[in-house]
């Protein structure tokens, strides 16, 4: 959901042709009218309402259109009150009026908008777009092991700053989140750019969402690929194999029992045959395998992405200030 309703940001904005251009040429081209219901609930900046983000979408997509259905009235018509409070100049009746009201009709418009918007802007593309969050997800691994708390949340890129007990952030506004003991989730997004985003509700499970770092165009990734009858041979697939939640061209060496160079060249094919993703952190290049990698070496049918969110529990209570929502 987070994806979902980051990319229709993305659509709408002309920043980052290098990798979301294409991108947005074939979503535009396979959407057939959700754009205006959902122009009318997501302005370019600033808040959006929480319910389209449920913690409910951590078990999949399906949980969370649900999730949004059911959504009390109470709360549909305090957090469009805020969205016309924060437009002053945008007629909120209409498309909404319903909506804020609970009426079955504009519920069901709005999660069927949300579920073909889903299948054209993020579906198709679902592939490299997890690839990048599990990279990204491994590089935090790491940090977490390699330092705890404090090392993984010195690790997040650099429009935050980890000074505990303090998140700082770069943001617009000024605003503070408290987490008052309670966890912190971590949500690394393919569609999220330049600043991360929270709830705007305090009250809500705290949750971040950030940038990952970005390899290539979504649209384009694995076209240009090499065949996957490059990859026969048992020294290559010793080294996908090796990599298994992820290395550096060093550990995949000693790994695989190769040099330097062939694990960085094996690599460099394993990649362009879209069964890598590789992520430069700091001076070293870390590896990971995408679904299709998994899927390969599993020799079943890739299952079901599980949620890519990384949870934090545990931290010292401090506070991750928000942009505006």
């Amino acid at each position: 959901m987070w994806e979902t309703i980051l990319s229709f940001h993305r659509l709408r904005d002309r920043r980052g042709a290098t990798v979301f251009g294409e991108w947005r040429t074939e979503t535009r081209a396979r959407l057939n009218g959700e754009t205006r219901l959902l122009a009318a609930l997501v302005p370019q900046r600033g808040y959006f309402p929480d319910f389209l983000t449920p913690p409910e979408a951590l078990e999949g997509l399906e949980e969370g259109l649900q999730a949004v259905r059911a959504t009390p009235v109470r709360r549909l018509g305090a957090e469009l009150a805020l969205l016309a409070a924060e437009r002053p100049h945008t007629v909120l009746t209409g498309r909404l009026a319903g909506l804020a009201e609970g009426a079955d009709g504009p519920m069901d418009r709005l999660v069927g908008v949300l579920r073909s918007y889903h299948r054209s802007a993020v579906e198709p593309y679902w592939p490299h777009i997890q690839a990048a969050v599990e990279a990204d997800r491994a590089v935090r691994g790491r940090a977490l092991l390699d330092g705890g708390a404090d090392e993984l949340l010195a690790s997040l890129p650099p429009m935050l700053r980890w000074r505990a007990p303090v998140l700082e952030a770069d943001y617009p506004v000024e605003r503070e989140l408290r987490l008052q003991g309670r966890g912190l989730l971590l949500q690394p997004s393919y569609f999220c750019r330049g600043t991360p985003v929270v709830r705007r509700d305090p009250e809500l499970p705290p949750v971040l969402v950030y940038p990952v770092t970005h390899s290539g165009s979504p649209a384009t990734w694995g076209r240009d690929g090499m065949s996957l009858g490059r990859l026969v041979g048992h020294t290559r697939s010793a080294v996908l194999q090796s990599i298994g939640s992820g290395c550096t061209t060093s550990e995949l060496a000693r790994r695989a029992g190769v040099s330097l160079a062939s694990a960085s060249q094996h690599a460099c094919v394993l990649r362009e045959a879209g069964l890598v993703f590789t992520l430069r952190n700091g001076n070293a290049v870390l590896h990971t395998m995408t679904p299709l990698g998994t899927a390969l070496l599993r020799g079943r049918a890739q299952r079901d992405p599980e949620p890519p969110g990384v949870p934090v529990s545990g931290l010292a209570p401090g506070t991750v200030p928000s942009p505006r929502r």
